[in-house]
């Protein structure tokens, strides 16, 4: 009976170590879209209310758990009985980050607000903060579904061919230790003009201590521009990467171009695609009313 119970927790120690170095490689090999998933979700999560802003950001988390909650059994599921769907689900949602980030770039270009416009647009937001947060949190979210499929069928790629305990292991300490990461990090970002008005208040104004709360508080804001734009071109990116890898076409052609320069370019182009199919898709609806 002794014997019985050391030989399970021998397989159980086995078992943890195989995890454990399958876990590493899978989070080395996800870094890259966990770096993006990074910058798009903080600048998803500001612009808020100082109030409001842990409680969006829990909001947006508790929904990324319930992704992986999601996406985790599908995926391992399809594997087993319908790995060609992978692929082509990874495309569909390659096109929705495309569209979302060239969406953004247009705006910035041609649609940009004048400053009467921009004070009308804080009224009605201030007016409607409820809905207004909704919208941004279930945007959110839906990002983080789509980012959270490539994160999982790329740890998921790590371990095909070992035994399903391990793979089911595996994929699901990378997902939750993705959304952990993630959202501890942006949590801290978007406290940090907090943590440098505490600093400068506990050493009176004066000193090291409170130069450094100065810099917190003066360097949040370009930090948030920062990441609206690193987390703009990490959508084009993460989707030009998904077609140049699932595409065959795509992933062959312009040899002799760097690799992110094709991914930004297969996402440019992708996206364009998309908005342009959105706008005469919305244009013949309104026909139709």
């Amino acid at each position: 009976m002794a014997s019985g119970i050391f030989a399970i927790l021998d397989d159980i120690a086995a078992l943890m170590d195989d995890v454990a170095v399958a876990s590493k490689i899978a989070t080395k090999k996800t870094a890259g879209i966990l770096g993006d998933d990074l910058a798009v979700n903080a600048e998803k999560a500001t612009g808020f209310l100082a109030s409001r802003e842990l409680p969006v950001l829990w909001a947006i988390t508790k929904g990324s758990l319930l992704n992986k909650l999601i996406i985790v059994p599908i995926a391992l599921l399809l594997n087993v009985f319908f790995p060609i769907a992978i692929k082509y689900i990874l495309i569909l949602g390659g096109f929705y980050l495309a569209f979302e980030g060239v969406e953004k770039i247009i705006e910035y270009l041609f649609h940009r607000k004048h400053p009467t416009e921009e004070t009308k647009v804080e009224t009605v937001v201030a007016e409607n903060s409820v809905a207004a947060e909704k919208a941004k949190v279930k945007s959110a979210i839906t990002t983080d579904f789509i980012l959270s499929v490539e994160i999982v069928i790329i740890a998921l790629g790590t371990v095909l061919g070992k035994s399903l305990s391990l793979q089911i292991i595996t994929v699901s300490v990378v997902a939750f230790l993705a959304t952990v990461g993630v959202y501890g990090i942006v949590a801290l970002i978007v406290r940090m003009d907090d943590a440098g008005y505490k600093l400068i208040k506990t050493s009176r104004e004066i000193g090291p201590i409170a130069s450094l709360g100065r810099f917190l508080v003066r360097a949040l804001p370009f930090v948030i521009k920062l990441l609206a734009v690193v987390g703009t071109f990490a959508l084009i990116l993460v989707s030009g990467g998904i077609f140049a890898h699932y595409i065959d076409f795509l992933h062959h052609a312009l040899p002799a171009l760097p690799g992110m320069v094709k991914e930004l370019l297969f996402g440019l182009g992708g996206g364009i695609i998309v908005v342009i199919l959105f706008t005469i898709g919305k244009k013949l609806f309104k026909r139709k009313k």
